[in-house]
C-alpha cells in the first residue's frame, strides 16, 4: 500500500468512495474544490482517500473513506496518521473532525487515533435528502472531535 498527495481531477470512482463516507454529493462538492486529498493506493488503484479542509485557525478531516475490500487492515489509521502530518507540517495546531452520533465504529477510530469530544451540533443531519440509519440508530446529531497536534 501507498499513501500519497493527489492532485488529480476528481473522479466518478473518487466520487463513489467519497459518497461511501458522506451519501449528499453536493456536501462534498462544497469541500472538495479547496481540499487536500490524500489516497492510499494498492498498486494503482485507489483503496481510499481522505479530504482535509483549512479553517480559520486548524484543519478539518471532512472525509474519510475506505474501500469496503480493504477496510480493517489499519488504513483509515494511516490515512489519519498522515493527515495529522500534514496539517502540523503547514502550521495547524489541531485537526477536527465530524461524525454522525450513529457512526459507532468511526467514533471509536476516531477516539483510538487520539481525538475527543469537543462539540455536539444537534439535528445537523435532519435535512439530508434520505434519513441515514446505521447500526439501527438514525443518524441526527453531529459529533465534534479534536486532537492537538
Amino acid at each position: 500500500m501507498k499513501i500519497q498527495h493527489y492532485s488529480g481531477k476528481i473522479n466518478s470512482d473518487l466520487m463513489a468512495l467519497l459518497l461511501t463516507a458522506d451519501p449528499d454529493k453536493n456536501s462534498i462538492l462544497s469541500y472538495i474544490k479547496s481540499a487536500e486529498i490524500i489516497v492510499a493506493l494498492d498498486l494503482e488503484k485507489t483503496i481510499a482517500v481522505v479530504a482535509i479542509t483549512k479553517t480559520k485557525s486548524e484543519f478539518e478531516l471532512k472525509n474519510i473513506a475506505v474501500a469496503s475490500d480493504y477496510q480493517g487492515r489499519g488504513i483509515a489509521k494511516s490515512l489519519i496518521a498522515a493527515s495529522k502530518d500534514y496539517a502540523k507540517e503547514s502550521g495547524a495546531k489541531s485537526l477536527i473532525v465530524g461524525t454522525g452520533n450513529s457512526s459507532l465504529s468511526q467514533l471509536a477510530l476516531y477516539q483510538k487515533c487520539g481525538f475527543r469530544i469537543f462539540n455536539i451540533v444537534p439535528d445537523f443531519f435532519v435535512d439530508y435528502d434520505e434519513p441515514i440509519y446505521e447500526n439501527g440508530i438514525r443518524c441526527l446529531d453531529l459529533l465534534m472531535l479534536k486532537t492537538e497536534l
